[in-house]
């Protein structure tokens, strides 16, 4: 079998090889936002890359821990003319909302027997740092996004319920896609986690405990999928 080249762990890597070691994912962070929050391609490259572009996307300003440069004109453009083409108001979730959106998670990670080990719910987007499964980490951003819809729905909460159609469907108040990246030791998971939980801090919000949250306790030795 011949050698194919994967993107895994946040490094380009060779795999799938007669004889050549995997290198092996163990958890995923992941980003989403609410609708009409905008998300620019996923970046490529390491953790601390995949985070300083997020926090200039964010913030657009470099950090003493990552360094970044300007957006450029195209980016620019493309999230201009994002927020342009929107049909329906931005969301911005409340503390109301976001703790109807945190028990909508927590159902999700009960039913699909999910492990998530840091979780931050903002106004305009979540942090999630979730254990690997034997579900694609595409499918299980949208597991939780279908239960904290059904939640915010269920507690009369849904942001965008006043748009709500003539049959009574109500438009997602989630955008579409999400940023991700792997997360291959425990040094990967443990700077990932850090980095979620001190994000509330960041936009000037109380720090967040979720029932739903397991503690990380290391990996275990030949561990391969939680589910």
């Amino acid at each position: 079998m011949g050698l194919r080249l994967n993107d895994v762990g946040g490094r380009r890597v060779e795999a799938a090889g007669e004889g050549m070691p995997n290198v092996m994912i163990h958890a995923y962070h992941v980003i989403f936002g609410t609708y009409g929050f905008w998300l620019p391609n996923d970046p490529r490259g390491s953790w601390s890359d995949f985070v300083g572009a997020w926090e200039l996307a964010r913030f657009g300003k470099a950090t003493k821990s990552f360094e970044r440069h300007e957006l450029t004109a195209e980016q620019e453009l493309l999230r201009r003319l994002a927020k342009e083409a929107l049909r329906y108001p931005p969301v911005v979730l409340s503390g109301s909302q976001a703790r109807a959106v945190g028990r909508g998670f927590a159902r999700g990670v009960q039913k699909s027997g999910l492990i998530v080990w840091a979780c931050s719910v903002l106004p305009e987007h979540v942090h999630m740092v979730i254990a690997r499964h034997t579900y694609k980490v595409e499918q299980i951003v949208n597991l939780l996004k279908g239960e904290a819809t059904k939640r915010l729905k269920a507690e009369n909460l849904h942001p965008l319920s006043k748009h709500a159609a003539a049959d009574g469907s109500i438009p997602t108040p989630w955008a579409r896609g999400r940023w991700k990246t792997y997360l291959d030791s425990e040094a990967a998971i443990e700077d990932a986690i850090r980095y979620v939980e001190e994000n509330p801090t960041k936009e000037d919000k109380p720090e967040q405990k979720w029932s739903f949250v397991s503690k990380f306790a290391g990996l275990d030795p030949g561990w391969v999928t939680y589910q």
